[in-house]
């Protein structure tokens, strides 16, 4: 092989490397000699640069908005809580619970999955043992000494399983939790 055209090879080589990671196929395959026992000759490649783990971008808390903004829109969540309920009788505020209690668990069943913590019914004995997570079990009472220790479940607790709200909107409309709405007269 001519000086010249070892000099093009080299080029074309560097920059394909350079730029696809891989040697081209006439270059390799005039290069490259099969062995005397005629293996296949393993293919030449850059090895593949390690995936670079992005970084999450800071919790503004848009999607805690998106989930009040969804009880809001479902079940006036938010307008029962703000609202000064102490002139309406009890009658009155066990009819509308009623109804907001419903139209906001249908809204946490189709966008948030929920589990106990504990599969044991409430009132049952427990064991908690060593080493448990206390971001997922409270102790309450007369806290005493180390786990394992023996106590009655006051609540399961509960955790999320999984997630499926819908895409957050773009721009300022991440903060609106329910819009004004103004009725046009005339």
């Amino acid at each position: 092989m001519g000086f010249g055209k070892r000099i093009s090879y080299a080029f074309r080589s560097f920059f394909n490397l350079l730029t696809s990671g891989e040697i081209p196929d006439d270059i390799a395959q005039e290069v490259v000699k099969a062995p005397a026992d005629t293996r296949p000759v393993p293919e030449l490649r850059a090895p593949a640069p390690a995936p670079r783990a992005a970084e999450p971008p800071p919790d503004k808390g848009d999607r805690a908005v998106q989930i009040l903004s969804i009880l809001q829109r479902d079940g006036r969540l938010i307008d029962f809580f703000t609202e000064d309920i102490s002139p309406y009788s009890d009658a009155q505020i066990g009819a509308a619970v009623r109804d907001l209690q419903q139209s906001c668990r249908q809204s946490l069943e189709r966008y948030v999955k929920l589990e106990p913590v504990l599969s044991t019914s409430e009132g049952e004995t427990v064991t908690v043992q060593e080493g448990f997570d206390p971001s997922t079990i409270k102790l309450v009472g007369n806290v005493t000494g180390k786990a394992p220790v023996r106590g009655l479940l006051l609540h399961r607790g509960w955790r999320v399983k999984e997630v499926n709200l819908p895409p957050l909107l773009d721009g300022n409309a991440r903060s609106i939790i329910a819009p004004a709405e103004v009725e046009v007269q005339g």
